[in-house]
C-alpha cells in the first residue's frame, strides 16, 4: 500500500465540490472516478457507507481511499504483483484504490492478461488469507488453477455456541437438524453476504434447554455460502504436499515490496491519480525485473567435471 501526500485534505464526499470550487470539467471527473471506484460493491465489506473511509475523500486525490497500516489513515493506493516463485520474476503490475475487495479484482486481471499476453496459466496460485473469500476461490477452480490460499472461515468465530459443524444437513428437506432435532429451515438468498440462509422459528428455540448453548438471539440462524464446494475444495488443497510448499513461498513477493521501499524508495507515491499511480508501479515493477535479470546474465556457467576411467 502506498499513501499519497497531503493527508490532511480529507473533506466530506459531499463537500468536495465547495471545497475545491468544482468546474464543470472537474465534475465530469469527479462523476467518472464515483462510477469507476463506486463506495460500495456487493460482497465488499469494507469500507461501509458509515465508515469514515466511505464518508471521507481527499480534495487533492479522489481516487485515492483512506487506508491505513500502523499509523494514521491517508489517502492511499494498493500495488498489486503477480510474482513467478521458482524466479521472482514480477508477471503482472495492478494499481488499485486502498480497498479489501479490489485485491482479488487485481488478481483476475492480471492472471487474465498473462494469459492473453503469453499464454501462461499457472497450475496453482498461492497468497494470503484476504484473498480467501468463496467467489474468488470458485473463479480460480473453475479456470483449473488450484487455490493454495487459506479459506476465510467466520463458522467458528462463537466457540461458547454450538458451531455449524455441529449442525447435520438433510439434502431432502434443505434443511439442517440442531444437536436438540430441531430443523433449521431454509428462508433466502443474502445477496450482500453471498450465502443461502437458514434459520429456526422463536417458537421452537424458545423452551430449548440447549438455548445458551447454541444462540443469545431469539433463534438460531445458519448462513452458507453460494461457493461452499469451491470452499471444501480449498480446504482439501490445505491438506496437500505441494500447499504446504506455496505456503513457504509468500516471502518472495513480500521480499519484492521491501525492495519497493528499501531499495527503489517507492515509499510514496509521488503522482496524483490511479493512472500516474499505475504508472509508477510499473517503473518500479521494471527496475525490479531488470535488476533479476542482470544478475542472470552475470551468472557464470559451472566449469565443467572431468571424469576418468
Amino acid at each position: 500500500m502506498a499513501p499519497t501526500r497531503c493527508p490532511q485534505s480529507r473533506v466530506l464526499r459531499q463537500e468536495l465540490g465547495e471545497v475545491a470550487k468544482l468546474s464543470k470539467t472537474v465534475r465530469e471527473y469527479l462523476a467518472e472516478v464515483e462510477q469507476e471506484n463506486p463506495v460500495t460493491d456487493p460482497g465488499d465489506r469494507e469500507p461501509t457507507p458509515s465508515s469514515a473511509a466511505a464518508r471521507f475523500v481527499s480534495a487533492t486525490d479522489p481516487e485515492a481511499c483512506w487506508a491505513g497500516k500502523g499509523g494514521p489513515a491517508a489517502p492511499s493506493y494498493y500495488d498489486h504483483y503477480l510474482i513467478d516463485n521458482a524466479h521472482g520474476i514480477i508477471l503482472g503490475v495492478e494499481a488499485t484504490p486502498a480497498r479489501f475487495r479490489q485485491e482479488m479484482l487485481a488478481a483476475r486481471r492480471m492472471l487474465e492478461q498473462v494469459k492473453g499476453r503469453w499464454g501462461i496459466c499457472p497450475e496453482s496460485l498461492g497468497a494470503d488469507k484476504a484473498y480467501g473469500s468463496g467467489e474468488f476461490l470458485a473463479w480460480l477452480l473453475e479456470r483449473n488453477i488450484q487455490p493454495h490460499i487459506p479459506v476465510i472461515d467466520r463458522r467458528h468465530q462463537t466457540p461458547r455456541y454450538f458451531t455449524q459443524d455441529q449442525f447435520q444437513y438433510d439434502p431432502e428437506e434443505n434443511a439442517y437438524r440442531c444437536p436438540q432435532g430441531q430443523m433449521v429451515r431454509y428462508r433466502g438468498l443474502g445477496v450482500l453476504t453471498q450465502s443461502y440462509l437458514y434459520r429456526t422459528s422463536e417458537s421452537q428455540c424458545r423452551a430449548c434447554a440447549m438455548k445458551r448453548k447454541c444462540t443469545r438471539g431469539a433463534n438460531r440462524r445458519i448462513s452458507v455460502s453460494w461457493y461452499e464446494p469451491a470452499r471444501q475444495a480449498a480446504r482439501e488443497l490445505a491438506k496437500t504436499a505441494a500447499y504446504q510448499q506455496s505456503r513457504r513461498e509468500p516471502n518472495k513477493v513480500e521480499a519484492l515490496f521491501s525492495e519497493l521501499k528499501q531499495r527503489v524508495g517507492l515509499r510514496q507515491v509521488r503522482l496524483r491519480g490511479l493512472w500516474n499511480v499505475a504508472e509508477q508501479f510499473y517503473l518500479a515493477a521494471t527496475a525490479q525485473n531488470l535488476k533479476r535479470l542482470a544478475r542472470w546474465l552475470t551468472q557464470r556457467e559451472p566449469a565443467p567435471t572431468l571424469c576418468t576411467a
